[in-house]
Formats: C-alpha cells, sequence, structure tokens
C-alpha cells in the first residue's frame, strides 16, 4: 500500500507527524511541509493544534473584509470544507478590483443617469442581448441564494461582468442598459460584499444607503426571445446557422434559408424534394 493510501484510508495527515519528526530535528520551516504533502500525502487539515491556521484579521487588514467573504462563500459549497489558499483570496481580489475599475471607467456618463423599463423598448440586438443576460442572471442568482448555492451564484456574477467589460455603450440607450446591469451586480453582491457595494452605488450617483431601494426583479420581457439562431441542414448536413423570429411557421423559415447564399449554393440544379422543419430548433432541406 502506497503511504498516501494508507493516510487517507487511516484518516491521517502527512502533517502531523512530520511535523513532530521536523520540530525534533530543528527543522521546523514550512518549504519542507509542503513539499512532502505534495510529493507524498494530503494537506493537513487546518486547526488549531496543528498549528496551520489563517489569522483572519491578517487577512481582512490586507485585502477587506468584502475579499474575505467573498472568498470563503465561493471556495465551495457551504456543507464542504474546502483548503485555504492565498492564490483564492488573491483572485476574490482582483474580481472586486475589476468590478471597481470597470465602475469608474463610466461613471461620468453614468453617475445620474435614469432609466425606467420603457427606456429599454427597442433596443439594438447588443444592447438586447446583454440586457437578457443581466436578467437571466438575476433569475439564476435569486433560486441559487435561495438553495444556499453561495459559491454557484457568485459565479453567475463573475460571468456577467466579464460580458460588461466586453460591453461598449456608444449611445444613451446603451449606456442606460449598462448602468441597469452595473446595478443589479451591486445588489446581487451587496449581501456578499456590502462595503464596495454602498460605496459604488453612492459613486453611481445615489444619495440614501442601497437598504432603501426595492431589491429588483427579473424582468420578464427582457428574458423573452425574439430570434433564435437555427442549424440548416442539406441532406443532414449542416450548411448554414441563421437567424428566425422565434416560433416562426416552416414557410418563413424556408424562405429565410433560401436567400441565405450559404444554403442556395448547395441547392443549384438540384430538386427539392421534402422539408424537415422542427419549431425553433432545425430545417433540413433534402434534394
Amino acid at each position: 500500500m502506497k503511504v498516501s493510501e494508507f493516510l487517507r484510508e487511516n484518516s491521517l495527515s502527512i502533517g502531523d507527524n512530520f511535523r513532530l519528526l521536523l520540530s525534533k530535528l530543528g527543522l521546523e520551516e514550512e518549504r519542507y511541509i509542503k513539499e512532502i504533502e505534495t510529493k507524498v500525502g494530503e494537506p493537513a487539515k487546518m486547526s488549531k493544534s496543528k498549528g496551520n491556521t489563517v489569522d483572519p484579521e491578517e487577512a481582512v487588514s490586507r485585502y477587506g473584509a468584502d475579499t474575505v467573504r467573498l472568498y470563503i462563500l465561493f471556495a465551495g459549497p457551504v456543507e464542504k470544507d474546502f483548503e485555504w489558499t492565498d492564490e483564492g483570496v488573491q483572485g476574490a481580489y482582483r474580481f472586486l478590483r475589476r468590478l471597481w475599475d470597470l465602475t469608474h471607467r463610466h461613471l461620468e456618463v453614468l453617475r445620474g443617469l435614469e432609466y425606467s423599463r420603457r427606456d429599454f423598448e427597442g433596443l439594438e440586438e447588443r444592447a438586447r442581448e446583454l440586457r437578457r443576460k443581466t436578467h437571466r442572471t438575476l433569475k439564476r442568482y435569486l433560486q441559487q441564494m435561495e438553495s444556499f448555492s453561495f459559491n454557484t451564484a457568485i459565479a453567475s456574477i463573475m460571468e456577467l461582468l466579464n460580458a460588461l467589460q466586453d460591453f461598449e455603450a456608444r449611445g444613451e440607450k446603451e449606456r442606460k442598459v449598462l448602468k441597469e446591469a452595473l446595478e443589479i451586480v451591486l445588489f446581487m453582491l451587496y449581501p456578499i460584499t456590502p462595503h464596495i457595494c454602498e460605496e459604488l452605488w453612492q459613486r453611481l450617483g445615489h444619495e440614501r444607503l442601497m437598504v432603501f431601494y426595492t431589491f429588483p426583479e427579473p424582468d420578464e420581457n427582457a428574458l423573452t426571445l425574439e430570434e433564435v439562431e437555427l442549424p440548416v441542414q442539406v441532406n443532414g448536413k449542416l450548411r448554414a446557422v441563421i437567424k428566425v423570429p422565434v416560433g416562426a411557421e416552416e414557410l418563413t423559415v424556408k424562405e429565410l434559408a433560401l436567400k441565405d447564399q450559404r444554403v442556395s449554393q448547395w441547392l443549384r440544379g438540384k430538386e427539392l424534394r421534402k422539408v424537415v422543419y422542427i419549431k425553433n430548433k432545425l430545417l433540413n432541406l433534402v434534394v
């Protein structure tokens, strides 16, 4: 039996005995412990008796309370233990830094900008897709928080922030979409990282604390798809992906497909014998 298997089977950690051995030899350097744990056994579980605990005050003073709270809740499911790593804390800090930088990059045009849901009618595709992603994330977040799945809720917020970083607000309507999305991000993060959220909320032009505002609800209109991407096959082989109205009938979809050059080139000089259409899913042209 391998040493690592023996340790695991007997619920032992290499840290228990190896630390004692190093102490007797006068070699108490942490690097020896980490090296042997990596090569032979599992890392020692954090406990006071093993002297391998992390002082939260030190982490808070270095990174801030918000970072530590975010890292702890993002590290894994609440019902499971996790191994504290400096890399994980630094990752949480970098995420909050990105949120801070993104907000301040647009702060001049967003501060004091007001919006209502009526302002989001007739949006162009880019803005419409971002708003759909924002409210889809919000809806998922509410479900995840209700089931105490904090780590997956935070992962959804991180994914949304990536989309916000790639979005360029070119007009007033798009700036309103961006501000709504940023404020929803702040609301979602507020129970986890309240200090940075309150600070950014105030800088965006709000005079009262966030607790005095109603938590946002998903906009079902934003979640409704107007178009879908439909694969078009010719004799079972994918030839194009076209955008069609949601729920479009076969005749409409067929006409759109035949106008697409990527499809029409495979139909020249051939007889169209059959059309197989699965609404919102697939169009197959048999020639």
